[in-house]
Formats: C-alpha cells, structure tokens, sequence
C-alpha cells in the first residue's frame, strides 16, 4: 500500500460495522462558509453510510464557525451516549494573523476534548489558503474532510472498544 492512499481509513471488517451500527456519533459542522458546511455533512452522511450507520443514529448540530467547535464536541462527549464525534468546518487564510488563531485553537480545543472525556473526536477542519483548496476537500473522494472525519472517528471507537 503506498503511503497516503487513504486504504486503512476505509477497511472494516463486517463485524466491525455490525459493531459501529449499533453505535451513535454527532456531528458538530462551523457554518461560516455555508455551502462548503453542506458539502462537509454530505461527506460525513456518506462515510457514516460506507459503514452501514444509519442516519437516525447521527446527530448533528450547527455552530458559527470553527473556533466553536470545541464547546460543541465537549457538550456531546460529555452526555455519554456517544461513540465518537466529528468536528467539520472551513477556515480560509486571510489578510490578518486571525486565521492562525482559529486554526490553532480549533485543532487544540477539540484535541482537549477527546483526551479529556475519552470520546473519539475527529479534526474534519479544512485549513486551507483559498476557496479552490477548500473545494478540493470537502466535495467528495479521499480527500473529502467530511467523509474522512466520519471515517476516522469510526476508527478510533474500534480501538477504543478493542482496548475497553
């Protein structure tokens, strides 16, 4: 397998998507960027589906933008009744030092929650210079942020069960 070819991401076993199933996820998605926010849930829908959850078993709520994605992801981990979340959102490079600030804080925030409450939380933030990155990675294939945050935290809730 070359490196980067996004195979491990995608190989569960039957049993393990029985497993996953029977599990239920949230998604938490900043709506700065609209239109990429509902390519990114469309993504997240589509990967949860390769799994066999269905779409009952995923909750999703909507916050402003990237940097409130922590808050989100702690209110969902902590309930308990989740297997994992994915933190989905867009924070494009502008003129000023703010998109370093959101960046940073997003990534170490939802960090912070999963090491803190033990629930997988996946980093679907898209991180990028312009639009035509952005689009490049919340529109479908293995680049699909959305896809492959749903993917990940899938992942991650196996290993954490394996390990329990």
């Amino acid at each position: 397998m070359a490196d980067g070819d996004g195979q491990f991401l995608e190989a569960f076993s039957e049993e393990e998507k029985e497993h996953l199933a029977a599990q239920r996820f949230a998604v938490c998605v900043g709506r700065y960027y609209e239109d990429l926010a509902q390519r990114l849930l469309a993504g997240a829908d589509e990967g949860f589906d390769l799994l066999g959850v269905p779409g009952s078993s995923v909750d999703r709520t909507s916050v402003p933008g990237a940097y409130e994605l922590p808050f989100a992801a702690k209110l969902f981990a902590q309930t308990g009744r989740y297997a994992g979340v994915v933190c989905l959102g867009v924070v494009i490079r502008g003129e000023t030092d703010h998109f370093d600030f959101v960046c940073a804080e997003s990534a170490r925030g939802i960090q912070d929650v999963q090491l803190e409450t033990g629930v997988p939380c996946a980093f679907g933030v898209i991180t990028c210079d312009n639009m035509d990155q952005a689009l490049a990675r919340s529109g479908g294939g293995k680049r699909d942020q959305g896809r492959n945050g749903a993917l990940t935290v899938a992942r991650m809730a196996l290993l954490k069960r394996q390990l329990a």
